[in-house]
């Protein structure tokens, strides 16, 4: 049984695989909601605390600026990734009023794809190419739960 952190640009298909990995019963948490965040760029310490100290199987997504303080209580810290055009063709067409509509968003999107993504595959345990398919990512990260390296 692990802890493992889901990290990457929007569009890397965090929230999908998290929704993959509950449907198959694994306890998961979007830091995005239910006010694990602090103006959306760091994690709310105590919360993250006393999340963290209340489960040992645990698939946590989210990319802050103070993630890397908590990267000790996790098993893995996994990288989802995908190619620039591929995210912002993601969060282009995908459902509901999600983040990365706007030019001003994209250009973010690229900004952080140049300057902050470099530093989460440099501290990141493993990584995974988020354009393979959903089922295998899960399964992938199931191993990782499980306490055996992907």
């Amino acid at each position: 049984m692990a802890r493992i952190l889901i990290t990457g640009m929007s569009g890397a298909g965090k929230s999908t695989l998290l929704a993959e990995l509950a449907r198959r019963g694994v306890a998961t948490v979007d830091t995005d909601y239910g006010g694990y965040t602090i103006d959306d760029r760091l994690w709310h310490v105590e919360k993250m605390d006393a999340l963290l100290a209340s489960h040992d199987e645990l698939v946590v997504s989210g990319t802050v600026e103070n993630q890397g303080a908590f990267y000790q209580r996790f098993a893995a810290v996994v990288l989802l990734s995908a190619p620039l055009e591929t995210l912002l063709e993601r969060v282009r067409t995908r459902e509901g009023a999600g983040y990365g509509r706007t030019p001003e968003q994209q250009d973010d999107i690229r900004r952080y794809t140049a300057e902050v993504e470099p530093l989460l595959r440099r501290n990141a345990t493993h990584e995974l190419d988020s354009r393979g398919p959903v089922a295998e990512l899960a399964d992938e990260l199931m191993t990782l739960l499980r306490g055996h390296d992907a």
